[in-house]
This record gives C-alpha cells, sequence and structure tokens, in this order.
C-alpha cells in the first residue's frame, strides 16, 4: 500500500504543537474541515496558514523546557507580561488564569500552553489548581477595610486574611498562597496601593502574607523609565517560605535620566516608509492616517488644556517626539489618546499604533519573537495600558532567580534527609526484630 504523501499543511500543523480540535476551537472552523486541509482533500484558508505559522515560530522558540528549574502559575495573567520573565529564567507555567476573553485571545496567540487557560479566579478552588513552586499575580487592587481583631473576637467573628481581605481580589491570591504554600510569589500592583485608603490596604497585604501566611517579604516601587521611553511606576512585591537574604534594595536598577526615548519605539514621524530599528525585525512600516486625530478631537483637547491651564492645573495632552520620554500608557488610551500623543510634521498629532505600544511597553525586542496582536485597536490599548513592562519584569526575576533556587535546593536536601532517615529508621527496626 503506498504511503500517504505528508501535506504542508500537516507538517504545520505538527510544527505548531497544536491539536486539531484546538485549531479548530481558536479559528472558528470545524474539526472536520483541519482533518481536510491536513489530507489536502481541500486548500486550507491562508489566514489560518498564516496563523499556524505564527504559533509555529513561538512553538520553537518557547518551547516547553524538559526539565524547568521550577513550576509556576499565572494568576491575573492579563496578556503575559509576568509570564514572560519566569519563562526567561527557567520557569514553566503550570496554570494560567484570566478572565477576560480579549486578552485571553492575546495570551494564547503568543504563548504555546500544554493547560487551558482559565477564566474567573474567584469560581476556581485552590485545589484545582496543580503544585507549583512560585505564584504569579498582577492582581488588581480592591477596597480592604479593617476592623479590630479585639472586636471581631468579641463578636465571634473570623479575623486574619480571611476576614479582612475577603471580597477582595487579593483574598483569592492569599488562598491560594495558604493552600499550596509555594516557594515564593512576586505580586505586582500599581504604585499608589502603598497609600491605598490612607495606607490601610497595603497594611491588610503586608499583615497576611508575614503574619497569616509567615513568609518573608520584601517591596520595591520601580519606575520603568530607565528602561522603556515611559515614566512608569509599579510596585512588586516578593515573598519566600524561607529565608533567603533577599533585599529589593540590592537589585540595580538604571537611571530613569539615562533611559531610552521615543525614537526606538515610533515609525516615521512624516508617515513615510522607513526601514525600523533592528530589533523589530527590519519590517518596513508606514502609519496609517487613521491614527491621525480629527480636527475636531484635537481642537476639544486643546481648548480642555488651554482651561486647565487657565486655572493653574495641570490637565492636558502630553505631545512626545523621537528625543522625549512618555507619559504612562493607560488603558484608557482608546478614547482619546491624550497622554502620549506624537507630534508630526505639517499636520494634527497622532496615536500611538498598537505596535509602537508594544515596544513602549517592552513585549517587542531583539531577543524575543515579534508579538502577536490578534484583538482590535480598542482592545490592544487598553490591554497594553494594564500590562506591566516586560523589561522590568525580567530585571526583577532575574534578582529573584538564586533565591528561588536556594529555596528548592533546601527542599531536595530536606526531602533527601528525611528519606535517609526513613531508611535508617527501618534499618534499625530490623536489627531489633533480628537479634
Amino acid at each position: 500500500m503506498p504511503k500517504t504523501k505528508t501535506t504542508e499543511f500537516a507538517k504545520l500543523l505538527e510544527k505548531s504543537g497544536l491539536g486539531k480540535d484546538e485549531v479548530a476551537a481558536r479559528t472558528g472552523y470545524t474539526t472536520r474541515t483541519i482533518y481536510r486541509w491536513e489530507a489536502g482533500e481541500t486548500t486550507p484558508r491562508k489566514t489560518v496558514v498564516d496563523w499556524l505559522q505564527r504559533q509555529a515560530q513561538i512553538n520553537g522558540q518557547y518551547q516547553p523546557v524538559a526539565k524547568p528549574d521550577f513550576t509556576f502559575i499565572d494568576l491575573f495573567a492579563g496578556i503575559g507580561g509576568l509570564r514572560m520573565g519566569f519563562d526567561a529564567i527557567g520557569g514553566k507555567c503550570v496554570f494560567t488564569s484570566e478572565w477576560d476573553l480579549a486578552c485571553r485571545k492575546t495570551y494564547q496567540a503568543n504563548f504555546p500552553c500544554d493547560h487551558p487557560v482559565e477564566g474567573d479566579i474567584t469560581a476556581i478552588s485552590e485545589e484545582d489548581i496543580p503544585e507549583h513552586d512560585v505564584l504569579v499575580a498582577g492582581f488588581p487592587c480592591q477596597p480592604f477595610s479593617i476592623a479590630g481583631v479585639s472586636k471581631k473576637n468579641s463578636l465571634g467573628r473570623r479575623h486574619g486574611f480571611a476576614c479582612e481581605a475577603q471580597g477582595t481580589l487579593f483574598f483569592d491570591v492569599a488562598r491560594i498562597i495558604a493552600h499550596h504554600r509555594p516557594k515564593a510569589f512576586l505580586l505586582e500592583n500599581v504604585k499608589n496601593l502603598i497609600s491605598h485608603d490612607r495606607g490601610n490596604t497595603f497594611s491588610v497585604i503586608r499583615k497576611t502574607l508575614k503574619e497569616d501566611l509567615g513568609y518573608h517579604i520584601d517591596w520595591r516601587v520601580i519606575n520603568a523609565k530607565g528602561y522603556v521611553p515611559q515614566n512608569r511606576e509599579r510596585i512588586f512585591i516578593v515573598g519566600f517560605r524561607e529565608e533567603t537574604g533577599f533585599d529589593f534594595d540590592q537589585l540595580v536598577v538604571p537611571s530613569p535620566d539615562d533611559g531610552p526615548r521615543m525614537g526606538v519605539v515610533l515609525h516615521s514621524q512624516d508617515g513615510s516608509e522607513l526601514e525600523e530599528p533592528p530589533y523589530t525585525n527590519g519590517e518596513k512600516a508606514k502609519v496609517d492616517p487613521k491614527y491621525t486625530l480629527s480636527e475636531k478631537l484635537w481642537t476639544y483637547l486643546k481648548d480642555y488644556a488651554e482651561k486647565h491651564r487657565a486655572k493653574g492645573n495641570g490637565f492636558g495632552y502630553g505631545l512626545v517626539g523621537p528625543n522625549d520620554v512618555a507619559r504612562t500608557l493607560s488603558a484608557r488610551y482608546y478614547k482619546d489618546g491624550s497622554e502620549i500623543l506624537v507630534k508630526q510634521r505639517g499636520k494634527r498629532p497622532r496615536r500611538l499604533t498598537p505596535r509602537e505600544c508594544a515596544r513602549l511597553m517592552g513585549f517587542d525586542s531583539s531577543d524575543k519573537p515579534r508579538f502577536e496582536i490578534p484583538v482590535s485597536d480598542t482592545q490592544a490599548y487598553k490591554q497594553f495600558g494594564n500590562a506591566v513592562v516586560v523589561p522590568v519584569v525580567e530585571a526583577v526575576t532575574e534578582f529573584m532567580r538564586p533565591h528561588i533556587l536556594t529555596v528548592l535546593n533546601a527542599d531536595e536536601k530536606q526531602v533527601s534527609l528525611d528519606l535517609d532517615l526513613g531508611l535508617a529508621r527501618e534499618k534499625n527496626k530490623k536489627q531489633v526484630a533480628h537479634a
């Protein structure tokens, strides 16, 4: 019987690492159609072929390590910025949770997952989450209220994180840590977490992690301005189950004054075709006129800024050129782009393109595959505005790595010691019985 010839689509399917059912679910075609394309019975759609080629590229560059240094879970995953940092230091992601469907689409377009991306973490039992060494979470900030423990005791109510953090998304992080006791964790949030609710929110978080859960924690606010041309401050909270000597102050952070400028992010200023910086793989780019502000919107923003200037307020738009540093990119950028408007010669200013946002947040660089943006501009702006700056995360995770390995090695030594002691006891029992 003659050997069936392997089609190009079948080879591509194999390289992507995806099953036919998954390809069908993610492209909108039936599994039967995928089988027919694989067998060469019909010609596959070009859009699907292009998408599969991208998945094959990702699978090749993000191939899971056969023996990872450690495992981690990615909670409130967004589009995967925190995961990038832990992938880079030899970790393997074993669980992902993200409730936003558009974010999940972007996440799955850029990371090969051998596990499903779960939805709402509040609906997931901690018992259904696999064992892991490190917990990672960019949890949203929600209000906390602190009530006196003595008052709660007098009323016969629970206290500690199960009470004070209940009803907040931080509670879900805490309950998972309490159940699994990971060796380490990294939490990320906005800088204002420290001052939120007059410091009460951060007080509950610190108390929960240190006193209730027994972890050794440290935190630091880092401005991404030394890594990317954007003034963006975020707090990172690191915890270890055992004392490792981790000291966030020892992390050397580039000076914000010496950071890059917008020229490394922007397309051409006049919309003409231009060879882009090397880290964008030399692609040609031409900025679509749709990103230029309408005359009506530009007039409104100028009038709004002038009104507040007259009152002595600092509200208004922010204009940038190649030699400038941008304000913080926010999730509301899709509305008018006012915080970061790009100057154009002889034209009204324009918004950043989603690709420029990817560079501004560090998702695109010379040592990474081109970040896939499979969603609308509106969704892309929201996603990048809510994301972490990847080079900052990579610096933090690289600094964490030796401490993570220290705890892992200590655990392995303890397991070995316990095994040796167990064998010694069994040997002693046999000797006694024989005597």
